[in-house]
């Protein structure tokens, strides 16, 4: 006899780097969209959507790690051999857009977007593949105040998600004044156009690794506590310690980048943002090779517990700056460009450490139980359900297998139902429906130990006409409002 053929099935299970997303993530998302939203609003910007895929090519070289396909990014051809990839940010693709529209936009172009972007990088504790950004960003405004505005922008977010003052600061530098350190340094010109990236890289993880890990990364390189290794940026002794001076003290020259600072630190003062909400700070350089002039970030002051069980301070959860060039490239015509971005998961981790994200007002809905299976009951049923959602109620009919009544109950205790809908063939007969109170009922029900406790318990289910049905739902869940 032949043996049977084993069915091979595939094993469920997430890839690595991604995450699942619950319906009460999903709604704290959107409930902090929404305020941020509103914020961009109130400064004149306006939605746009871009794709998530993108031409490789107009990634350019500002890919994470190198400018080919799938190195930093996840791409495939398209049928005409084209490599297409996952967009990397939301900047890129803005530019792309600009320059493709760039006769029939209104310039200054202020924009905001928000949607997931995707990194072909090692995943870690807190370090996903795919994650949501928004972003604000004005096109075509050659000025500072743009850069100021950002800022305040910045900041405003912040307070309107509940974060307190002294619990976040916006840190502002400027491009030019980092070139001008690693000019000094010895790192000029195009041929050191790798190496002052890596270096700017390598201030980028100053709050990550302290000053010590900075300076490893600066010359040959760093290893992590998992024994991986990070090649550094390769400078001699003179040079890191130059570099590493700056950092420490933020002592420099006086040059273009310096007096854009002061203009910035001017313009928002006079807007009446102090030191506590907007400083200039020397190690924020951003890790982007794109940025042209002033870079910000926005970071979080109060301290967490890592995955080693220590206190630290949250960091960052927005940055930007200032990217001249990035139009450019498409054009050929310099298009000045400066806005920001916030990392939406991150912040929402930081939400959840503050307590500022609220339950959701999602109420679980109304279970209408499942009597008699004929189509006329299911058609009765189905009509009370109705009625509840006419009257804005969340209500569903029960789906499941409907011939053990425990089921249906058990099932709106573990979606958390506050209300059950009963009518069997008596009460359809009698013109009546029972509305069951499964708050009050589960209460009661712990403290059962006689038959007048039970006699008790029963009043949480009450009977009423089936024209009231709506009002008697309605009764009950205005019990539970907070």
């Amino acid at each position: 006899m032949a043996k049977k053929k084993k069915t091979l099935r595939p094993k469920a299970r997430l890839p690595r780097g991604f995450v699942d997303r619950s319906a009460n993530d999903i709604r704290a998302t959107d409930q902090m969209i929404a305020a941020i939203r509103e914020v961009f609003e109130l400064y004149g910007f306006d939605p746009l959507e871009t794709p998530m895929f993108e031409y490789t090519d107009a990634l350019g070289k500002f890919l994470p790690d190198a400018d080919r396909p799938n190195e930093g990014v996840f791409s495939l051809t398209d049928d005409d051999d084209q490599w297409m990839s996952l967009r990397y940010d939301l900047t890129a693709p803005l530019a792309r857009y600009i320059a493709e529209n760039i006769n029939e936009i209104q310039l200054p172009h202020r924009t905001y977007r928000a949607g997931y972007v995707f990194r072909n990088e090692k995943p870690g504790p807190g370090r996903y593949r795919q994650f949501m950004q928004f972003d604000a960003d004005t096109v075509g405004a050659p000025t500072l105040t743009a850069d100021a505005e950002m800022c305040m922008m910045m900041a405003d977010t912040m307070e309107a998600l509940g974060i307190k003052r002294g619990d976040y600061v916006v840190r502002v530098n400027n491009r030019k004044v980092l070139d001008g350190v690693l000019e000094a340094a010895g790192l000029g010109g195009e041929e050191n156009a790798g190496t002052r990236v890596s270096v700017l890289r390598a201030i980028d993880k100053l709050d990550k690794f302290g000053i010590e890990g900075v300076r490893l990364l600066l010359g040959d390189g760093r290893k992590d506590d998992s024994g991986d290794f990070t090649r550094g940026a390769g400078l001699d002794g003179a040079q890191v310690e130059h570099v590493v001076e700056y950092v420490e003290t933020g002592t420099v020259d006086d040059n273009e980048g310096v007096t854009e600072l002061a203009t910035i630190e001017h313009l928002v003062r006079a807007a009446g943002y102090e030191a506590d909400r907007i400083k200039v700070d020397p190690s924020v350089v951003r890790g982007l090779d794109y940025y042209t002039g002033p870079v910000y970030e926005c970071d979080l002051l109060f301290d967490v517990t890592n995955e080693k069980g220590e206190s630290v301070q949250f960091g960052s959860v927005a940055g930007g700056g200032r990217y001249d060039g990035l139009v450019q490239r498409f054009t050929g015509q310099q298009v000045p460009a400066t806005g920001f971005s916030i990392g939406v998961s991150r912040l929402m981790t930081a939400l959840k450490n503050l307590g500022r994200l609220g339950a959701s007002d999602i109420k679980p809905p109304v279970l209408v139980c499942v009597m008699d299976r004929d189509a006329e009951s299911i058609g009765r049923y189905q009509a009370m359900v109705q009625d509840l959602r006419d009257a804005r109620i969340r209500a569903e009919l029960f789906q499941g297998n409907p011939k053990d009544f425990g089921k249906q109950l058990r099932y709106a205790d573990r979606r958390g139902c506050a209300v059950a809908v009963i009518q069997g063939a008596d009460e359809h007969a009698a013109g009546k429906v029972q509305v069951k109170d499964l708050i009050e009922g589960a209460r009661l029900s712990e403290a059962i130990e006689s038959r007048k406790d039970w006699t008790e318990a029963r009043a949480a289910q009450v009977s009423v006409p089936r024209e009231k049905l709506v009002s008697a739902v309605q009764d009950v869940l205005n019990r539970y409002e907070s």
